[in-house]
Parts: C-alpha cells; structure tokens; sequence
C-alpha cells in the first residue's frame, strides 16, 4: 500500500474473469473502509467513489519474484520519500 494507490500480487482462477475480480476487491474493500472510516462518507472527496475506475493488470508467470521486489522497493522509496518530505517541513 502505497500513498496514493496499491500494488496486489494475486493468483486468480481461470473461471473467473479479471473485471469481475477487481470488482469484487474494490467493492468490498471500498465499503470495509467507508464502514470504518464513516467521515469519509460523510464528505465525500472522491464524487462518493473510493476506488478510480480504471486499474493495471499484468501476468507475472515466472517472474513473480521479480514482481514481489519491485512492490517492495517501491514502498521502500515511498517510505525515503515522505521521510525526506517530513524533514523539510
């Protein structure tokens, strides 16, 4: 999770089509947040949508691990980042 958007490394099944995945992920992890998160509901900065409508999909196959490190040294650099950010302020 990074500030401004997710990266996810999942295996879905062949019988279900990717559209209906994300679907499913963005739908219920939009209402577990509004459900926590009620002032957002409330005053809604995205036009009442928490996720945007569109997403990337890639196939990884043999290269998953390769996959895993750039996520992780993308959070990492996010991290520096706000780290440096936080200094100048």
């Amino acid at each position: 999770v990074q500030k401004d958007h997710v990266h996810l490394v999942v295996m879905v099944p062949p019988k279900l089509s990717i559209s209906d995945y994300m679907g499913i992920v963005k739908g219920r992890t939009a209402i577990r947040v509004f459900n926590r998160f009620r002032k957002l509901k409330k005053k809604p900065y995205w036009g009442n949508h928490f996720w945007s409508r569109g997403y990337c999909v890639d196939t990884v196959g043999l290269d998953a691990d390769k996959i895993r490190r750039y996520v992780k040294y993308q959070e990492a650099k996010e991290r520096q980042s706000e780290s440096r950010q936080q200094r100048l302020f």
